[in-house]
């Protein structure tokens, strides 16, 4: 079974697939981990982020890999190569880089085929702003969650501070909040505009309205959905250890 889950930045879709393949024993896939590492790998190596052989290159021949503690669903790390670039690619600039470098049609090209190997022969849960659309368009259950941009913000600044920990300035978050807005409209225009694959939710999927909710009952409302199209599931991992973040999103 695959479980496709999209949406724009802030819209909880990393919270609620991590919620969703825990309660089912599935594997989660974090798409957007994967352009991550091509985007910090660029900024590393000095590439252009408009450099679409360069970037398709890396794309293709970087193996990027998962660690999974046995019997969780969620990675614990992620690598590029050798190298561990699970702090990497949730830093501030990869939030930037990341958008330029998914834009990319040689790229996507690349990961599309590498998500779909990575799939075969497992039940998942799979994350992104294309996943119902492109990259597994039989998908099994195919949700698009959303939410107000103010609340999207709220959210990602939110993960912000919980990141920072204690030392963030309580007086700052007005600010950072706004700033943040700005930033996730910008993200929202880049992703529903661009040429290859733009966010936009299938058209068999049930779209969700996040706003007013909470992960746990966007999460019992994606299950229930296993259930309404008679769907069976046979997990064989668990949630491991949550990780107490607030509802936050990822790519």
């Amino acid at each position: 079974m695959i479980i496709a889950i999209d949406g724009p930045a802030g819209s909880g879709k990393s919270t609620v697939a991590k919620a969703v393949a825990c309660r089912l024993g599935l594997r989660y896939l974090d798409t957007g981990a994967m352009y991550r590492s091509v985007a910090v790998a660029a900024l590393a190596r000095g590439i252009a982020l408009d450099d679409e052989d360069a970037l398709a290159h890396i794309a293709e021949k970087e193996h990027i890999s998962f660690e999974h503690t046995e019997g969780r669903s969620q990675p614990s790390r992620v690598f590029l190569g050798a190298e561990d670039v699970t702090a990497a690619i949730r830093a501030p600039e990869a939030d930037v880089a990341v958008s330029a470098v998914s834009r990319l049609f040689k790229v996507r090209e690349v990961m599309v085929a590498k998500q779909r190997e990575y799939v075969r022969g497992q039940s998942i849960v799979a994350e992104g702003r294309d996943i119902g659309t492109v990259v597994f368009p039989d998908a099994d259950i195919k949700v698009f969650l959303t939410a107000s941009p103010e609340e999207r913000a709220r959210r990602r600044a939110a993960e912000r501070s919980y990141d920072a920990g204690s030392g963030t300035d309580p007086d700052a978050a007005p600010a950072r909040q706004a700033e943040t807005l700005a930033a996730l409209l910008c993200r929202d225009h880049a992703d529903s505009t661009r040429e290859v694959s733009p966010l936009t939710a299938a058209d068999d999927a049930v779209v969700i309205d996040t706003t007013s909710m909470s992960t746990e009952e966007v999460a019992e409302r994606v299950v229930g959905l296993v259930g309404e199209v008679g769907g069976a599931v046979a997990g064989d991992v668990g949630c491991g250890a949550m990780s107490g973040r607030p509802f936050d999103e990822g790519c």
